[in-house]
């Protein structure tokens, strides 16, 4: 029997990803939708149009007939025990009034930074740290909820805590640097005002974005015990930047290792990547591809390689000058679908899978 999912924030960018991407799915049926007061009351294609008669529709898959028929309710008003599983897809601000509220009932799986560093909150990346989940049981117990609430990570460490944990795994990591050249729908919709900013341009700087990826890829490699998560002792720098790219986070990123390994040790390990996912429905085969070809990854080429789930690596090579045991590459991720709702739909996938929502 499928578990009974609703869909917060619904009419935003990244609500629409939910809606996109959960029709049919074999685990979850879509029962509820919410929003902002001003959409409730209105059905789901109602509360997307704008004032002009265009129909806010965002995302490059056809919207659902069904979900375009269903009514959209109050998000401060929504009942969350009528649901097995909450999406968030909301704001941080937003997110951290309504989460805990859903959370006393019912499991919430956000795509929102606002509980990510509470040190009882584990931020899961399938494949990556599967046992961090077990942190959920003491948020559930300390909170006195019957339900938690796991935040998948910022976009942009998604595609970068991929990619390091089979090197950490084998060979250890001493430091990490990355700069980052990110997608404009990163930054959500501001009627093309962004766009203008972007076009013929790199704009250097985006608020907040460094440390986020700095503080959460070393919680998402850190080790469990028993009073939490250890957080990995690597430190890890990061340039963040906006580029004029539709879709697709393109990262370059340089390891020190702690053992010496070849570039072919580390596509080895990359492309044997499993993660223990087995029986998940949208994990993608692989998780990690590695191109020879030193012209890619490229976001236009790479970014749907299984529809948007695979990060895709390319340019692996030895960097000496910096450390004896240096690697550099470059990796391109999907930010609004591994790295926003088709990741924390994954996310889901292995909490029921391993027995968190029942």
């Amino acid at each position: 029997m499928k578990k009974k999912v609703a869909v917060i924030g619904a009419t935003g960018i990244a609500g629409q990803q939910f809606i996109a991407a959960l029709p049919n799915h074999p685990e979850f049926e879509v029962t509820a939708l919410a929003a902002s007061t001003r959409s409730a009351g209105k059905s789901y294609l109602d509360a997307l149009r704008e004032p002009s008669g265009a129909i806010g529709w965002w995302c490059d898959e056809a919207l659902d007939e069904h979900f375009a028929k269903m009514p959209v309710v109050d998000a401060e008003t929504f009942d969350a025990k009528s649901v097995d599983v909450v999406f968030t897809a909301v704001e941080s601000d937003a997110a951290k009034a309504l989460e805990p509220r859903y959370a006393q009932a019912t499991p919430v799986i956000s795509t929102a930074s606002a509980f990510r560093y509470f040190d009882d909150t584990p931020i899961i990346i399938p494949g990556v740290n599967n046992e961090h989940a077990k942190l959920l049981r003491k948020q559930q117990k300390e909170r006195g909820w019957k339900g938690f609430v796991t935040p998948i990570p910022n976009c942009t460490t998604t595609g970068l805590a991929i990619t390091l944990k089979p090197i950490y795994d084998a060979f250890g990591v001493r430091a990490v640097v990355m700069t980052s050249m990110q997608a404009m729908s990163g930054a959500g919709r501001r009627g093309g005002v962004l766009g203008l900013d972007a076009m013929e341009n790199v704009i250097p700087y985006i608020s907040g974005e460094e440390e986020k990826v700095q503080k959460e890829t070393q919680k998402i490699l850190g080790a469990m015990s028993n009073s939490g998560i250890e957080s990995a002792n690597f430190p890890v720098s990061a340039t963040c930047t906006r580029v004029g790219v539709l879709d697709g986070h393109t990262e370059a990123v340089f390891v020190a290792t702690e053992q010496a390994c070849s570039v072919a040790d580390v596509a080895r390990v990359m492309r044997e990547f499993k993660g223990n996912l087995e029986g998940l429905p949208s994990v993608p085969n692989p998780l990690i591809y590695v191109h020879d070809d030193p012209f890619r990854p490229q976001p236009r080429r790479d970014r749907n390689m299984n529809d948007g789930m695979t990060t895709v690596v390319g340019r692996l090579r030895e960097e000496r000058a910096l450390s004896d045991n240096g690697i550099k590459y470059v990796l391109v991720s999907h930010n609004t679908k591994m790295g926003a709702a088709k990741g924390a739909i994954l996310v889901g996938e292995l909490l029921v899978r391993d027995g968190y929502i029942g």
